[in-house]
């Protein structure tokens, strides 16, 4: 049997993508692909959420263990989320986590396909730990020109910052053009809340004259 050379192993989190200033920034987001899950409800009670990650992460690994055996070694990176209401304001103002609307991420590098993703189900399915494997799908983000910054600090006292940062976006004659994207570089089972580290990016456009 010929012997696998590995390629150095590849890290999200030392790629630009999983960097932030704690200062607003303009920058430009490269497309990337994602497995992906959609939901609705409030994450901290809603079982669906809970569900999700239980379908991403085996998956997730699978396809990380099989690459590394075909010679591409990388770190699964950070647990990411699109977020967004169908009334915006329960989602920067009030803060009305039961109508709020998410798309859970974990990036998986370019060279996974979609035949990885269907033999990584297969083999998460045998564990029979698998929850909403019909929910699961391989796509691209394509997010372009965001707003971002690090938050320092519980996911509760984002509300604040996201005025500042519509505000900030405002300011720079540019307008929101898609969802609400969130990088959690902490682990909340581990961190304190004040603690947390988390990526909050705003895709956004130069407005119409």
């Amino acid at each position: 049997m010929a012997q696998v050379v590995l390629m150095p192993k590849f890290d999200f989190k030392k790629t630009p993508p999983y960097r932030a200033s704690t200062k607003f920034e303009i920058v430009d987001m490269p497309a990337a692909k994602y497995l992906m899950i959609d939901g609705h409800g409030d994450p901290n009670t809603d079982p669906i959420y809970e569900r999700a990650l239980q379908t991403l992460y085996p998956v997730a690994y699978k396809i990380k263990f099989a690459s590394k055996e075909s010679g591409r070694d990388y770190v699964v990176p950070p647990l990411e989320g699109l977020w967004w209401a169908e009334d915006m304001d329960s989602f920067t103002r009030s803060r009305d986590k039961s109508k709020w609307l998410w798309t859970m991420l974990l990036a998986v590098p370019e060279w996974i396909t979609e035949v990885d993703v269907a033999q990584a189900v297969e083999l998460a399915n045998r564990s029979g730990k698998f929850s909403e494997p019909q929910l699961l799908r391989l796509d691209s983000l394509d997010e372009g020109l965001c707003v971002q910054v690090l938050h320092h600090g519980s996911y509760d006292d984002e509300a604040s910052v996201l005025a500042q940062m519509h505000q900030y976006i405002d300011e720079q004659g540019l307008q929101l053009s898609s969802k609400h994207h969130e990088i959690y570089l902490s682990d909340p089972r581990r961190v304190q809340p004040e603690n947390l580290r988390t990526i909050l990016r705003q895709p956004v456009t130069q407005k119409s004259n």
